[in-house]
């Protein structure tokens, strides 16, 4: 059982003019898997070192199962790191690259072969225990660095972007090895990656930071269907969502790029400004539901009352890449505004530049504050 709460958790660097990590509260629950996500220098490293201690924590707390943990030096932590360039001994075996640190902990020899030879047929390494990490590949590199972390049998596997030296086809099949190894151990997992795609596929919850502040913590479909904030709703997400700047009258009529848009059937009543308020109304590019030739009209009953449920947008194609199952197809709105949708259909690339109409149910549509960025209305 291992369940952690970080709080109030602080971090300031000596020297620095303010704190990188801000306020820092969160619950992991036993054998969850928790990646966390943010743009560069955002500290999701820095909070990883804290927990590890690698970092001393400024003020705050981190408990394990109600007990505090941030005070005990790191080599009695029950933890394991894994960390983006492996770290290995290239004059050692593997197997003796998986078993140094038990060496160190004066395991018997016994002890250490059953650890080594357990994890080795877990990762599919047993092959390769005598050779050395340059008769490797990237991919058997990243297991044996997983395997060196299991033998140690922890209660906590802590991974700081394993992933990120590895080609694309690569980081898919490994990844998919971390998710059997993290069920199989039953651990808690905590993960850090700059690459949100490889979140929302691992991770039971995902934690969304920005310059050290909490922006959100939740299941991944609750991050892409109720984001906080414009942030977290154009952080997760791939293409990112459309947003388009405009004001918003007591009329429920959107003005933008000038522009009116009726949005009285779709902003729910309650709100509606009194006055004109600055918003940005923001669509997810797969979720458009119906793509027609501008002044075509369409053969689709459901279409047939657009402005009762749906948001009706004219914008002029640009270019079209048809990927397979779907089209990524970027158009230009009337303010100048750069957009992207993706559709099941295959539209050609013909360099037809034509107007098309964008058909959005209003359960898709959402709206931001412009000052705060906070959402307004959405799922």
């Amino acid at each position: 059982m291992s369940k952690i709460q970080i709080e109030h958790l602080y971090k300031r660097y000596d020297g620095a003019d303010s704190d990188t990590l801000k306020d820092i509260n969160l619950e992991i629950d036993d054998k969850e898997f928790v990646a966390i996500i943010g743009p560069s220098g955002c500290g999701k490293s820095t909070l990883l070192r804290c927990f590890s201690g690698l970092e001393e924590v400024t003020k705050g707390e981190i408990l394990v199962d109600g007990q505090r943990f941030d005070n005990l030096p790191p080599q009695k932590r029950s933890i394991a790191m894994v960390f983006q360039d492996y770290a290995l001994y290239p004059h050692m075996t593997v197997y003796n690259n998986m078993a140094f640190n038990l060496k160190l902990s004066k395991f018997s020899k016994s002890e250490i072969d059953a650890r080594v030879k357990a994890a080795a047929k877990k990762l599919k390494l047993t092959d390769y225990l005598l050779r050395k990490p340059a008769q490797l590949s990237g991919g058997q590199r990243q297991r044996v660095a997983l395997g060196r972390a299991m033998v140690r049998n922890p209660e906590i596997f802590l991974m700081d972007e394993p992933l990120s030296n590895l080609d694309a086809k690569l980081r898919v099949s490994t990844r998919q090895d971390i998710i059997e190894l993290h069920r199989q151990l039953g651990t808690v997992s905590i993960y850090v990656t700059h690459d949100q795609a490889e979140a929302m596929a691992m991770a039971d919850k995902i934690l969304i930071m920005r310059a050290g502040v909490v922006q959100q913590y939740g299941k991944p479909e609750e991050l892409y269907d109720k984001p906080r904030n414009l942030f977290v709703a154009r952080f997760i997400g791939s293409p990112s969502m459309n947003i388009l700047k405009g004001k918003l009258a007591s009329t429920g009529v959107f003005t933008t790029g000038g522009v009116d848009y009726d949005l009285s059937g779709i902003v729910a009543k309650e709100l509606l400004p009194q006055n004109t308020r600055e918003i940005i109304l923001g669509f997810r590019p797969e979720k458009v539901t119906q793509v027609e030739v501008a002044g075509k009209k369409s053969g689709s009953a459901e279409l047939a009352s657009p402005r009762k449920d749906y948001f009706v947008l004219e914008a002029v194609k640009n270019l079209a890449e048809y990927m397979g199952g779907h089209t990524l197809v970027y158009l230009k709105t009337a303010d100048g505004i750069n957009i992207v949708i993706q559709t099941p259909k295959r539209i050609p690339n013909d360099g037809n530049q034509r107007k098309l109409q964008l058909y959005l149910h209003k359960e898709n549509i959402y709206l931001f504050d412009a000052k705060s960025g906070l959402t307004i209305q959405g799922k």
